[in-house]
């Protein structure tokens, strides 16, 4: 190719991928050949052969413009995502392309059941904003060290204070602020095991665990877990005996997606039986304080007595999801756990932190907090009564003790993933139930979120669901 076809060709290129889009300038004349160092006259023979070409047009006076298509040729030059429905009927499953084209679903407008997350409505968005401008200023003024591990000395104290307020002491030098729960998890996972090793999770478990193990060049050993009582503890230890166990990753409080909060007297054996092979847990903890009781539940980390227990939390399912703000408790594994988060990522945002601290230190989070537990509570409740009443005999459902995610099993011979298509295409999204461990086990599950408030549309998609799976029978 000629130099100036050469250059046509990276534009056109560059307008085909979006980077400059229709109807907007393109950089000029002499723009172009200061910055591709060509001549003036090798531009102007490439911007011809783009404008004979239909793809930019001159304006005079003005310069060149990208061309605007006719609609019909512009929606067909776009490369489109699979549709959910044909995913899910496709012959290969990938869990995290499926759960992201879900979540591409949900924004574009169908009924949120399937979404992982709560009700963006529940969350006190403005107090939080106007802390947030309040110390945006303070936080220019503070340089890049100001946010550098473990986090925000405030935003520390005020953890620390919510522990204690919650039955649980901690030594705030151990807290680690982190980018949301997931980065907890991830350091966590990479300070307890190098690739290779056998990591025991629950199963079902939430599918960013998963993918976070295999991520890691790890090996995910799925232990059977009751909906009641959570994981086996007799399996568990069968596994570290016999597999030879690295570390474990547990949800002990509303587990997702079986929602059951594991007794106290659970958390205690299973503390003594991991200290008793020195195996080290990472305890997933979000859901903590979306109790649905009168008392707050017990984290492993209250039976802790050897630095085994890496709990890892987050102000995202109660707070605010969009500043990402989580934290972790890591035991002997603090100092690892503290490196690798300024390898990884250097440091947490100063303004989110500052403005969570803020709103923790000034607000009402405990009064924000049972209005949230009211809400979901409520909605568990009608949820799960609507599935029994619309569903068809053999639908069971799980009893969720706090959080906002049902778990539903269908009757036998119906596949969650064919009623995810068929779901996707009246416009409802779900969690299919193979998301949730690396086989098949539960391909007869979904996972409901039942956060949003319930009006006719939930209701109508509850009831919708429902007459699919009885024509799927």
């Amino acid at each position: 190719m000629k130099l100036y076809e050469t250059l046509a060709a990276d534009i056109a290129s560059q307008i085909a991928q979006g980077v400059i889009r229709e109807g907007e300038k393109i950089p000029s004349v002499r723009q172009t050949s200061q910055h591709h160092s060509l001549s003036v006259s090798t531009v102007i023979r490439a911007f011809l052969l783009l404008e004979s070409q239909g793809v930019i047009e001159s304006r005079p006076q003005s310069g060149y413009f990208v061309r605007r298509k006719p609609q019909a040729a512009a929606a067909a030059s776009v490369s489109e995502p699979p549709a959910p429905a044909d995913l899910a009927r496709g012959a290969s499953f990938d869990a995290s392309e499926f759960v992201l084209t879900t979540l591409r679903s949900i924004k574009q407008g169908s009924v949120p059941l399937g979404s992982p997350y709560p009700d963006p409505a529940m969350f006190p968005w403005t107090r939080l904003n106007q802390y947030a401008n309040s110390v945006a200023r303070r936080v220019g003024q503070m340089g890049m060290t100001a946010d550098l591990p473990p986090g925000n000395p405030e935003l520390i104290r005020q953890i620390a204070r919510r522990h204690l307020e919650n039955g649980l002491a901690v030594d705030a030098s151990e807290i680690i602020v982190t980018t949301g729960a997931t980065e907890a998890l991830n350091l966590c996972l990479q300070a307890v095991a190098p690739p290779g090793s056998v990591i025991a999770v629950e199963s079902p478990t939430y599918y960013a665990l998963l993918q976070a193990v295999q991520r890691m060049g790890m090996q995910a050993l799925e232990i059977d877990t009751d909906p009641l009582q959570g994981i086996q503890l007799e399996a568990l230890e069968r596994a570290i005996v016999e597999r030879g166990v690295a570390a474990c990753i547990v949800m002990p409080n509303f587990q997702n997606p079986l929602g059951f909060q594991m007794s106290d007297e659970r958390k205690r054996a299973m503390f003594e039986l991991l200290a008793r092979h020195d195996v080290p847990v990472i305890e997933n903890d979000v859901y903590h304080e979306l109790y649905y009781g009168d008392v707050h539940p017990t984290s492993l980390k209250n039976y802790d007595t050897r630095g085994l227990v890496l709990h890892c939390n987050s102000f995202s399912k109660t707070l605010s999801p969009a500043n990402r703000i989580g934290w972790a408790l890591p035991g002997r594994y603090k100092a690892q756990v503290e490196k690798l988060k300024f390898l990884n990522t250097l440091n947490t945002p100063a303004l989110p932190q500052l403005a969570i601290a803020e709103y923790l230190k000034n607000d009402g989070y405990d009064y924000h907090l049972r209005k949230v537990r009211k809400a979901y509570a409520q909605n568990a409740s009608i949820m799960a009564a609507a599935v029994r009443r619309f569903f068809p005999a053999g639908t069971q459902v799980s009893s969720p003790m706090g959080g906002y995610l049902l778990w539903v099993t269908l009757p036998d011979g119906v596949r969650a993933l064919e009623l995810y298509a068929r779901a996707q295409e009246r416009g409802i999204s779900i969690g299919a139930g193979n998301t949730f461990a690396t086989g098949d086990a539960f391909q007869h599950c979904i996972r409901l979120n039942y956060s949003y408030p319930w009006n006719s549309e939930v209701e109508t998609a509850v009831r919708t669901l429902g007459l699919l799976v009885q024509e799927m029978l």
